[in-house]
């Protein structure tokens, strides 16, 4: 089992905490990684894109002109590609992007990019973070003293004054244990976790 260092919001270590291997130290996979983005990427695309075909465009209906002796090329209908207000060729549709992973799939996946951030030493762990009241200056002094600035902060609880403090914060997202994932951990450099959000992840994914 790795131990990670714990420190306080003034950024001093006060502890150390025991991460289980079920969770933080099993092999990473990089496919399963891989595929885990790409899901949750096409998953968000709401697949509504549409564009007319010639068959779809109104009008069109007669030969502009006939078929030999103008000097002009053939043509069939002004609703042709080629033609200003003709159909697209080829034209998107309405479709579904959705990919699906296996439970045991998106499980292990997360599990490596924990991993991941174990071993990279870019996982860090708060005794606590608590706020008396909403201010976007008391949040930044906290990563100043840890020495971050693109982070994703995961907590236990819905703490408001956490998460609105938080909010304006440029390179900055807040995460509850139940709604963190392969994407939001990749694209952030450092995971700041507090203490009862470790014990909480290690329970849930253990």
């Amino acid at each position: 089992m790795a131990n990670v260092s714990v420190y306080n919001m003034e950024g001093k270590e006060v502890g150390t905490i025991e991460l289980s291997d079920a969770v933080f130290g099993v092999e990473v996979n990089e496919h399963l990684v891989h595929m885990a983005v790409v899901s949750q990427l096409a998953n968000k695309r709401q697949g509504t894109q549409k564009a007319k075909t010639r068959s779809e465009v109104s009008g069109g209906g007669r030969k502009p002109w006939r078929q030999k002796g103008t000097g002009h090329a053939r043509q069939g209908s002004t609703r042709a590609p080629q033609w200003t207000g003709g159909g697209v060729v080829f034209a998107p549709t309405p479709r579904e992007y959705t990919i699906k992973l296996n439970k045991k799939e998106r499980r292990l996946a997360l599990k490596s990019v924990l991993t991941a951030k174990v071993q990279e030493n870019k996982f860090i762990v708060l005794d606590e973070l608590k706020f008396d009241e909403i201010k976007t200056k008391n949040f930044q002094a906290v990563l100043n003293n840890l020495n971050v600035n693109k982070a994703m902060v995961v907590i236990n609880d819905n703490d408001k004054n956490v998460v609105m403090s938080a909010k304006n914060i440029p390179n900055v997202i807040t995460a509850q244990t139940n709604t963190i994932n392969v994407y939001d951990i990749l694209k952030y450099n450092t995971m700041i976790v507090t203490k009862a959000a470790v014990e909480t992840i290690q329970e849930v994914y253990a």
